[in-house]
């Protein structure tokens, strides 16, 4: 697990090695082992390592044997050794034992079609010497990130976008429109940063460059294409698929455990690690009826792993959250990302890597929003004539009534009620939120246009599946993995993910969705599945995740001292501070829960004080220390 960062001119200048060298300084929880560098021509590269395989002779930049191809890899591709074999059999030579190389030959053997045979996670920019041509990827599903800039003079990449900052000319100012989205989803969905000209390169996307022309594309597309099988079939395949993916993802040259909370993934995770060695497991909990240490604890002595855990008081939550954000790049106001470092913190006191659960819920159907469409059949099936004029005249009432939220959602197709797990803010409550729009800005408040390509690619799925995969492709990437590969490496612990592995998804692919939800239980064949696996007091427990108390904290003093941090963090030209104190007071004293709203602005004001006010590009390197 690394960083990685490089510049490509369009132009004849050279990059400097030293804006190399700060680029990956200001990243170097990501790589605190060792540092390269190479430079010819328009083309840097710079690399910070973090060592877990073939820790003698895996550093980088590496290169092919006639230094015509050079690479930088961040991640882990758990096939190399089958793709090493296939390789020497077509006459490659290896000088390492590292799977970054492997990289190299599949792309001298196969060149871009390379990214076919790739099982891992993982971001990579390769620069082929003979065609003056940078190719880049990152993995399937978005686990590791690649963030890039570009103008007409050159193309700027790295892991993270401080990194990007730090290099010269590039200034860190807000995205408006990207402002509007993160309203939505509580994080910004891709390609888009919360930064002005700084992009995400999606999940399964390649990227080439070559006498100045940007190419992006897809190269691998998921997709659910149900098939009519009994349901033993399915639990046979995945029991067998996911042990098969815990094996790969257990090759380490480095001490692993596992983070166990009190839900099915991470359990099945650790019961199948601690069986084939020693385990030992992470968790963290806050105190109240819902601690999911003293859960985690119990299901750890079943499964006699090695168990640590840490109750997560308001003051470190508190204390911890400057850090989150600066590691996280841009805001994700996700609650739980503050509980994910923490644990993170926790585990890397005893071991170098992990194995978690993310990916299950969106692969298998394990978000109780799926239950919905269930839920709303009894008015769904209505004309659409009808159910828009229903909603019309509910809408108009001044008053609401016992109901009147089921029908709105009822009578709305779920290309316009489903935007992903987080959906924090409508339209209407933009507008009491924000100031003018500037005149600049061309975009329309909805956020369909983020939504609508991937509705149109499932309008033969039923709505269960479609929900998935708007959460597969945008929630997935821009939320859940965002924070577990930045809130672990904040601690040079890599982290990885089981379920997100491609021979995993084969089978979640094939599932129907009557076995995903089924009278009213998520993730009912997983479950089924799992039974006989792990312990039957995890199997039917109610999903938890990391549930903060957050609506109990924000009625203390504290909120004063947040307000007056929103007040100071200069976004007051783009949100309304009045309407930022009236809910801040009306949740104070008990008159709503506007707990997520504030946490929303909240995260945005902090971030906003730290990258676009109080952060001059001198004051990087000295933060990330």
């Amino acid at each position: 697990m690394c960083g990685i960062a490089g510049i490509l001119y369009f132009d004849e200048r050279t990059p400097y090695r030293q804006q190399l060298k700060e680029m990956t300084d200001v990243m170097i929880h990501r790589g605190p082992n060792q540092s390269g560098f190479w430079v010819e021509g328009k083309i840097g590269l710079g690399f910070r390592r973090l060592s877990i395989i073939d820790i003698q002779e895996g550093n980088q930049p590496l290169s092919n044997e006639n230094e015509s191809i050079w690479i930088i890899f961040n991640g882990e591709i758990y096939n190399y050794n089958e793709l090493r074999r296939l390789l020497e059999a077509k006459g490659h030579r290896f000088k390492t034992k590292s799977d970054t190389e492997v990289i190299v030959h599949l792309y001298e053997e196969y060149g871009q079609k390379c990214l076919n045979y790739l099982r891992g996670m993982f971001s990579f920019a390769l620069w082929d010497r003979n065609r003056q041509l940078l190719f880049a990827a990152r993995d399937h599903f978005g686990i590791k990130p690649f963030y890039y800039y570009q103008d007409k003079d050159k193309f700027v990449f790295a892991s993270e976008i401080k990194s990007i900052l730090a290099a010269d000319d590039i200034k860190a100012s807000l995205h408006y429109q990207s402002f509007l989205d993160y309203l939505s989803f509580q994080y910004v969905p891709q390609p888009d940063t919360m930064f002005e000209h700084i992009h995400k390169l999606p999940p399964a996307h390649q990227l080439t460059i070559q006498y100045g022309k940007v190419e992006i594309k897809r190269y691998w597309q998921p997709m659910f294409n149900p098939l009519d099988k009994p349901i033993t079939y399915f639990e046979n395949e995945i029991r067998h698929k996911l042990l098969d993916s815990i094996k790969y993802h257990m090759h380490s040259e480095v001490p692993l455990g596992c983070f166990l909370s009190s839900g099915i993934d991470s359990t099945a995770i650790a019961t199948y690690m601690s069986q084939l060695e020693p385990t030992k497991t992470f968790s963290v909990g806050f105190d109240g009826p819902q601690n999911e240490t003293l859960i985690a604890a119990n299901t750890a002595q079943e499964l006699g792993t090695q168990h640590f855990y840490n109750i997560i008081t308001e003051e470190k939550y508190f204390d911890a959250l400057p850090n989150v954000i600066w590691h996280l790049d841009e805001p994700v106001a996700d609650p739980s990302a503050v509980a994910l470092y923490q644990v993170a913190k926790l585990a890397k006191d005893h071991v170098k890597v992990v194995l978690s659960g993310e990916g299950a819920d969106e692969l298998f159907g394990g978000y109780r929003i799926y239950q919905e469409p269930a839920a709303l059949r009894y008015i769904s099936w209505l004309p659409d004539s009808i159910k828009r004029a229903l909603n019309k005249q509910i809408r108009s009432l001044p008053f609401n009534f016992y109901g009147k939220n089921y029908l709105l959602r009822g009578t709305r197709s779920l290309e316009e009620r489903f935007i992903g797990n987080a959906n924090l803010l409508t339209e209407s409550m933009k507008e009491y939120f924000l100031h003018k729009i500037p005149e600049h800005i061309d975009y329309s408040l909805s956020t369909h246009p983020i939504t609508k390509p991937i509705y149109n690619q499932t309008s033969h799925l039923d709505d269960v599946t479609r929900m998935q995969l708007i959460d597969m492709n945008l929630w997935l990437p821009g939320d859940i993995l965002a924070k577990a590969d930045k809130c672990s490496m904040a601690h040079s612990l890599e982290l990885r993910v089981p379920f997100l592995d491609k021979e995993v998804f084969e089978i979640a692919s094939q599932i129907p969705a009557a076995y995903r939800i089924s009278n009213g239980t998520t993730k009912h064949v997983l479950r089924r599945a799992l039974s006989g696996v792990i312990p039957d007091s995890v199997i039917n427990r109610p999903k938890l995740g990391f549930p903060v108390p957050l609506r109990q904290w924000l009625k203390t003093e504290r909120t004063r001292v947040m307000l007056e941090q929103i007040q100071a963090s200069g976004i007051d030209n783009i949100v309304n501070m009045r309407t930022i104190e009236e809910i801040v007071m009306k949740h104070k004293h008990g008159q709503g829960d506007y707990a997520r709203i504030i946490w929303l602005f909240y995260n945005l004001a902090l971030w906003h004080k730290m990258y676009v006010i109080d952060l001059p590009k001198s004051q990087y390197l000295h933060a990330a220390q």
